[in-house]
């Protein structure tokens, strides 16, 4: 388990780009036939990447989570952007195929991840939450998810986002959890950026070749700063932050939420000429 300790929002402003990469981006995420899991304080999230090749990979627990098992008191929200795959959790057996998402309920006790192909390895990136109730663990293939089309090609921020774990799909304890695609052409995520007090977030840029970049945005309004991200790893966004990007291509973003509110639209909306 790797640690990520963030800063308030009084110190950012100082730090250099090498600092608040330790504050609040994971390693990369995806290595063949291991896990990864970074502990967050930004509201006690775990971000995950598992690449199972020839043998699956079983979730563990830690010392830091006091548990028993991993899910003992949290809940798991797990989409696939590899090969085919499954996961099996107490023995139900879960097809995850390319860009399917699975919740898994707090109380479940064991979650293993596998690979139909090892030569084309499914690639699980996960996200969990503490969670303060049982609720029911939910597969929802991708064309199960909540289609919505926002922008337009003319302001380059095109695009399609596929809500899975979401008040009406599944009836998770804070989670909501899903992907948004760019079209060809489009570079801006989250245009305009805004914040949400109630509630944290988590990105994961994919979708984009190795020597491209998305110029991720954090901070406040009036002091934004930016970071450039290779893809297939996360970066933390507290309550005070905005998150927003662009990148030097098209790209897909999984986005991850908990905090008081599952509502997709409760947002404070921030219009582009106010950011500094």
């Amino acid at each position: 388990m790797n640690f990520l300790f963030s800063t308030n929002k009084r110190s950012y402003p100082s730090m250099t780009n090498q600092e608040l990469r330790e504050a609040f981006l994971t390693e990369p995420l995806f290595v063949p036939g291991e896990l990864s899991l970074t502990y967050t304080d930004v509201d006690r999230a775990v971000i995950g990447g598992a690449m199972p090749a020839e043998s699956p990979i079983e979730l563990p627990t830690h010392k830091e989570l006091a548990a028993d098992y991993f899910c003992e008191r949290r809940e798991l929200g797990i989409i696939n952007i590899g090969g085919k795959g499954a996961v099996n959790v107490d023995g139900t057996h879960y097809t995850m195929a390319q860009k399917d998402s699975l919740y898994v309920s707090r109380g479940s006790k064991v979650v293993i991840l596998s690979s139909d192909d090892a030569n084309k390895p499914a690639k699980f990136y996960m996200v969990s939450y503490p969670a303060h109730r049982v609720t029911k663990t939910v597969h929802v293939p991708k064309v199960d998810a909540k289609h919505i089309e926002l922008g337009s090609q003319e302001t380059s921020n095109e695009r399609t986002i596929f809500q899975s774990i979401r008040p009406g799909i599944v009836d998770s304890c804070q989670l909501v959890m899903g992907i948004t695609e760019l079209k060809t052409g489009s570079v801006w995520n989250t245009k305009p950026p805004h914040t949400h007090f109630r509630r944290t977030e988590i990105y994961m840029y994919f979708d984009l070749d190795q020597s491209e970049r998305v110029f991720h945005m954090l901070g406040e309004p009036k002091e934004v700063k930016t970071l450039p991200l290779a893809p297939e790893v996360a970066i933390a966004s507290p309550s005070w932050s905005i998150h927003s990007g662009v990148g030097t291509t098209n790209y897909s973003f999984i986005w991850a939420m908990g905090g008081e509110n599952q509502e997709f639209d409760d947002m404070d909306h921030i219009e582009i000429a106010a950011l500094s």
